[in-house]
């Protein structure tokens, strides 16, 4: 049999991966020395390994996270920080993604909130899910472009089908009338369907104050804080520390 036609077909099929390691098998006599149920089972590992790889990249380059390299199994758990070992473990099972439920991060500057939402959106997208990070004044500032130039509700539909949205910093700057309408919008939704992490160095208690307007707070809030798992970081700033790891 001419394996050439069969290597050219499977390229064709874009299973590059399988063809390739095929051709790496006829090296080792160990493999060869495989059944064929075995060796095609190899194949098929490979192939689908290298897909979940091509996934997993894709979908990090296209959160686009503050920390890149933020992972769960970074974070650190001090008794300074107070942070509740089985709440981190809860969510990285990424269930509450499955079940559309919100993340809330709160605690002063330098506690290490971003690392964990990063941690938390990285390990989404191990889970084959779309995550997507924004700094919330930045986000604002994109949206009110988006509606200069007419791709408004293009970006709000891009934003509700990500799976798991992280709003990054908010409550450090005043809002705007657009700003109040366009969180609600948002949050609006996302409520029910899609998962999403907010942290903010403003505790939740205090959100609907901060929102100023009466109807549009009872609104956010009721979306965001019923039923919503919280992780309130303690202790100093952690930048502080020069000699801190990159686990934080």
């Amino acid at each position: 049999m001419l394996r050439e036609p069969t290597i050219e077909k499977l390229y064709a099929m874009r299973l590059r991966v399988m063809a390739d390691t095929w051709m790496e098998q006829d090296k080792s006599p160990d493999t060869l020395a495989l059944s064929f149920d075995e060796r095609l089972a190899l194949l098929i590992d490979a192939e689908m390994l290298a897909r979940d790889n091509a996934r997993l990249a894709s979908n990090l380059r296209g959160a686009k996270l503050r920390i890149a390299d933020a992972c769960v199994e970074g974070i650190d758990f001090p008794k300074s920080r107070e942070i509740d070992k089985s709440v981190v473990r809860t969510l990285a099972t990424c269930r509450w993604i499955a079940e559309h439920q919100t993340v809330l991060i709160s605690g002063a500057t330098g506690t290490g909130k971003s690392y964990i939402a990063c941690a938390l959106a990285h390990q989404a997208c191990r889970k084959g899910f779309r995550a997507i990070y924004r700094r919330v004044p930045r986000l604002f500032d994109e949206l009110r472009l988006a509606r200069a130039d007419g791709s408004y509700p293009r970006l709000l539909a891009r934003i509700a089908k990500m799976d798991v949205l992280v709003l990054d910093d908010f409550a450090i700057a005043p809002l705007t009338d657009d700003a109040r309408r366009d969180l609600l919008e948002i949050l609006e939704d996302r409520y029910g369907l899609r998962a999403t992490i907010i942290t903010s160095q403003l505790e939740p208690k205090l959100w609907h104050d901060y929102l100023a307007d009466p109807t549009v707070a009872d609104a956010i809030c009721d979306r965001v804080l019923h039923g919503a798992h919280r992780l309130a970081l303690q202790g100093p700033s952690r930048r502080k520390n020069k000699e801190t790891s990159s686990a934080v």
